[in-house]
């Protein structure tokens, strides 16, 4: 294929035609007509044909000309309009988050609340999903994620490291004293599966073990693969279980759950943010970065 001429040529022929002349053209590009005019004898020269002829004292598309310029203004289109849709979504005001559903429901829901409460213009759209995002591919802006999940991702921080501790309904204990963790460990139980790609929270058996005390067997125990379904069992009478404090928090402080023994185990592995670069430069994300590394700041002080 023949080598195109210069682009500020076609970008010269284009607006001469466009604006109806040099000077129009010049004004629109901001250079002067002289340049215009060394512009179009270029790109003429490299196409070897005329592109424009004088008419009086106006310049008018050749025959050539106007077959040029037909392709040349459905080109200029369309990149003018991929400069218009760059520039929409580099200003949409609002942000994408990604985490695994537990922790959407219960450690970001009410840290969003107050997001909004201060950033009205900076709607968040909360996706609460196990699978890994393709930030790019899906236009997400942050990501949670958890332990080795985080190498999927080019930039990265650390949150914060959660801790379970056991949890139970008030209801539970109007006929049922707690003086020791046995008396826990002997009373109804909520289990909690993770998915096997990652290491697991720490189980009853680990909290037993953690408080000197022999294992108990867990058959007829209530079991979930979400850590926000066993809490909501927990808070609904169900049984003991051990929540995540980052889960649990609100509920405490409601009082609708209680900590009957505070005694609690570190989570195997952190849970990180994970960011797509380009979206650092929309409006907010820095800011709402920010906002989620101080909360879990706040939720490691806690």
């Amino acid at each position: 294929m023949a080598a195109l001429p210069p682009m500020r040529s076609i970008q010269a022929f284009e607006a001469v035609a466009r604006c109806g002349g040099v000077s129009a053209a010049a004004e629109d590009l901001g250079v002067s007509p002289g340049a215009i005019s060394q512009q179009i004898r270029n790109v003429e020269a490299a196409l070897d044909v005329r592109l424009l002829e004088r008419r009086g004292r106006s310049l008018a598309l050749t025959a050539w000309g106007r077959i040029y310029y037909e392709h040349v203004r459905n080109a200029f289109e369309q990149l003018r309009a991929a400069q218009d849709a760059l520039h929409r979504e580099r200003s949409k005001p609002g942000i994408t988050l990604s985490a695994p559903p537990s922790l959407a429901i219960r450690w970001l829901r009410p840290l969003l609340q107050q997001w909004q409460a201060t950033h009205p213009g900076a709607a968040v759209l909360l996706v609460g999903a196990e699978d890994e995002a393709s930030l790019a591919e899906e236009r997400i802006d942050f990501r949670i994620t958890y332990g080795d999940d985080v190498r999927r991702y080019a930039r990265h921080a650390e949150l914060f490291v959660d801790s379970v501790v056991p949890v139970c309904a008030p209801s539970l204990l109007e006929n049922r004293a707690i003086r020791t963790a046995a008396d826990i460990l002997d009373g109804p139980l909520i289990d909690i599966e993770w998915d096997v790609r990652h290491q697991p929270p720490p189980s009853w058996n680990d909290w037993a073990h953690a408080v000197g005390q022999p294992p108990r067997p867990s058959a007829g125990a209530l079991r979930f693969s979400l850590s926000s379904a066993a809490i909501d069992a927990a808070i609904h009478g169900g049984g003991f279980a051990l929540g995540q404090s980052s889960m649990i928090a609100e509920e405490v402080a409601n009082g609708r759950l209680i900590i009957p023994i505070d005694h609690r185990l570190a989570m195997p592995e952190a849970y990180f943010l994970a960011w797509e670069q380009a979206s650092l430069d929309r409006p907010f994300c820095r800011k709402f970065r920010t906002f989620l590394a101080t909360a879990a700041r706040r939720q490691t002080a806690a």
